[in-house]
């Protein structure tokens, strides 16, 4: 009898909302993240904030900065910084590929959601790059057409019966 696959559930801490709309996503990456114990029970009641979070690479290694996970309020001793630098855990051929578009002038590394995965904490980083102006109203011109379209397919399908 052969087993079947499980289901890979992911239970959402929390999302970059900012980063879509300010940054062209080119590359997506899951990464592990090396926490403390109060930090994944804190992450589990209270999850944490990505607004103003980045990723960058020292010495081989990549380090996710300005990510806020408030301090669990029950630890009594041993809380951590709320916005400490977390190492992300990655393979070194990864942080090679990841490093190797990241360097190019004007992309970056962001992180877009943070989630439990088969219990691990995990992030999904992305290299991108800023949006200027012009192109995040392009964007938003783009959005409003897809949806008056998709509202007048929805009315004109609405107005016909058939028999």
């Amino acid at each position: 009898m052969t087993k079947k696959p499980e289901k890979e559930t992911e239970i959402l801490i929390c999302r970059n909302k900012r980063a879509y709309h300010e940054y062209e996503i080119f590359d997506k990456l899951e990464c592990g993240i090396a926490l403390q114990g109060p930090e994944v029970k804190s992450l589990r009641e209270n999850g944490a904030r990505l607004d103003e979070a980045y990723a960058k690479i020292e010495d081989g290694e990549v380090w996710l900065m300005n990510c806020e996970i408030p301090e669990y309020r029950m630890a009594t001793t041993g809380n951590h910084l709320p916005k400490r630098p977390r190492k992300l855990l990655l393979h070194r051929r990864e942080i090679g590929k990841f490093a190797g578009k990241a360097s190019q002038q004007g992309f970056t590394l962001v992180p877009l959601r943070m989630y439990f995965k088969k219990g691990l904490a995990k992030v999904e980083l992305a290299v991108a790059r800023g949006k200027k102006l012009h192109d995040k109203r392009q964007a938003i011109k783009e959005r409003e057409t897809k949806r008056e379209i998709g509202r007048m397919m929805a009315r004109n399908s609405r107005g016909r019966r058939t028999r």
